[in-house]
């Protein structure tokens, strides 16, 4: 296990565990976003105990945008995924994620939280702050993106102390990739080895 995948679990699951820490916070702001989050943060209570790789998967498959970070996190190899493997690619991507997150769940506790009240629009994407505290003491910023999907939102991105999650995981396959000569189905059998 490489460094940048410990990075990669500890954003994620820092930046996804807050809001299911702070349910109080959302009444300080009652825009859609806010109230979407309301709704992944009851998920995120569930999956923390539960625990499991797949209540932790349950959660990035519904209310990620999961198909864009996904091909996102090809970079240049995107070309190289056959539409025919995408949906084993998806699930791939979303039990990656689905197993750090439920392996850091268990090391890092969220001790306090406070949300600004104030959303930040971007284009059509909506960006939430949220400080975070650690029982250990440290400290963090989550930065979250949310973009409109239909009538509701999805997870596109999450930042913590200025590291994009998105960017973070398309480093890591891309690393991957040039070691395997571009060879996507052979991220797509290591993604899937242990669904």
């Amino acid at each position: 296990m490489t460094h940048r995948i410990h990075i990669l679990a500890l954003t994620a699951f820092l930046s996804l565990f807050v809001f299911a820490s702070s349910n109080s916070a959302y009444a300080a702001r009652n825009t859609a976003a806010v109230n979407h989050m309301k709704k992944v943060a009851t998920a995120l209570v569930n999956a923390q105990r539960t625990g499991t790789r797949a209540a932790f998967r349950g959660v990035i498959q519904k209310y990620a945008d999961l198909p864009s970070i996904a091909i996102y996190s090809l970079g240049r190899y995107k070309s190289g995924l056959k539409k025919s493997r995408r949906a084993k690619y998806f699930r791939g991507v979303s039990a990656f994620m689905g197993r750090y997150f439920s392996n850091q769940s268990r090391e890092y506790v969220v001790a306090k939280t406070a949300i600004d009240p104030n959303v930040t629009i971007k284009g059509k994407d909506v960006i939430v702050s949220t400080s975070i505290k650690l029982d250990t003491g440290t400290n963090y910023t989550v930065l979250w993106r949310l973009s409109k999907r239909g009538r509701s939102f999805k997870i596109t991105d999450v930042k913590v102390l200025g590291f994009s999650l998105t960017y973070l995981q398309r480093g890591m396959f891309s690393s991957y990739l040039r070691k395997k000569d571009g060879d996507v189905d052979s991220l797509i059998a290591a993604l899937n080895r242990h669904y």
